[in-house]
């Protein structure tokens, strides 16, 4: 019982901070993501890429 209540108490809290920073965390990641197939399109484009070859790059 007493190893339980170590390992609850080693690993439990850390879990759990990982858990709420991967919650809050996750709408930024994806703003971020769009951001970066924003800029690949853009890019793209500017190189005189066409568009199905933008997307095969952007869905890689």
């Amino acid at each position: 019982m007493e190893e339980t209540l170590k390992l609850a108490a080693n690993y439990g809290f850390p879990m759990v901070v990982a858990g709420y920073l991967l919650i809050r965390l996750e709408p930024i990641i994806k703003d971020l993501q769009k951001s970066i197939n924003s800029l690949t399109i853009v890019v793209a484009r500017q190189s005189g890429l066409e568009m199905d070859e933008v997307s095969r790059i952007i869905n890689w």
